[in-house]
């Protein structure tokens, strides 16, 4: 008889085509209770993002870079969510919670991409906050269309190609023996625990991107706001120093919840890795921390409230 050449290790491989998402399965009487809950906040998430994105196109008074910026994060918060609750809202409704290979590394792939332009996008927003407050004569100079559209076109494409051949690595890792993800999605530290052999490589990788697009961008808000900070503290009003805290509180408020998060997550040592504290903190920046940032923005932006009633007909507005 002829021999195929393979060794059982790569037969295995051959056979295993797809993962299965465990998800929630292993709480199933709460299956209806998450459903409804997640349901209500992916509803919420698309709603406020989408009201942001709709008043900082219509209002005149919000035509300013930094309702721009605002309003192209709004339409990354909407795909950044869609790539993940929807799945998730399927998963929690069947039995069958296969997904392919193929399936998995495109999940992954834009969660990612749309993960790091967020990440830009906050960065760019910073940096808005810094020409306003700290060189405000420049800012109409500085601050114009053309660099504007420049920054978040850089924001929505500059990850495309590294996270291209990031999830193609990681997915030309072999996969033996269980293919239970233990996982609502397919990130990045639950798929490499079903890899075989030595993953020391991708996980330096994985270092190494988190630190390109999660901590450099970090670190640059941060001194942003060092030299904003500084700068509100030597206004001469208090009320000139309120309203200048007031423009940037929403977002260090976002900042603090998205990038928190992602730091825990993607930093921390492998070690203090467990599947409910993985699950937990994937909950927080996937869909908690989106859920929060239309509603940051709305109820302690005072111009956006302002704006948002004279939308709504005169007989809604008491």
């Amino acid at each position: 008889m002829e021999s195929t050449g393979q060794n059982p290790l790569q037969a295995n491989h051959t056979t295993l085509m797809d993962f299965i998402l465990v998800g929630f399965s292993d709480v199933p009487n709460l299956r209806g209770l998450l459903f409804g809950v997640f349901l209500i906040i992916y509803v919420i998430i698309l709603m406020g993002n989408s009201l942001i994105i709709i008043i900082t196109k219509v209002n005149p008074s919000l035509q300013t870079p930094m309702y721009f910026f605002l309003g192209n994060f709004s339409s990354l918060e909407i795909c950044y969510v869609s790539v993940t609750v929807p799945r998730l809202l399927t998963d929690l409704c069947r039995q069958n919670r296969n997904i392919s290979f193929l399936a998995c590394a495109t999940q992954m792939y834009f969660f990612l991409i749309f993960g790091a332009s967020e990440c830009f996008i906050l960065t760019a927003m910073a940096y808005d906050r810094y020409v306003a407050i700290c060189n405000p004569l420049l800012y109409p100079l500085i601050m114009n269309n053309r660099l504007c559209i420049q920054l978040a076109t850089g924001c929505w494409i500059t990850g495309i190609p590294v996270h291209i051949g990031f999830t193609y690595l990681i997915f030309s890792l072999h996969f033996c023996g269980s293919n239970k993800l233990n996982h609502f999605f397919c990130d990045i530290p639950p798929v490499l625990k079903l890899a075989c052999g030595d993953t020391f490589m991708i996980e330096m990788l994985v270092y190494e991107v988190a630190v390109l697009v999660v901590t450099i961008p970090f670190l640059l808000i941060l001194a942003s706001y060092v030299k904003i900070i500084s700068t509100i503290l030597k206004l001469p009003s208090a009320a000139g120093r309120a309203k200048a805290f007031s423009t940037c509180s929403s977002h260090l408020m976002v900042v603090a919840l998205f990038f928190g998060s992602g730091i825990i997550t993607y930093l921390r040592p492998k070690s203090s890795h467990s599947t409910g504290m993985d699950k937990f903190l994937s909950l927080f920046y996937t869909i908690v921390t989106p859920m929060f940032n239309p509603i940051i923005y709305c109820l302690r932006n005072k111009e956006v409230m302002v704006a948002f009633k004279k939308s709504l007909p005169k007989w809604i507005v008491l």
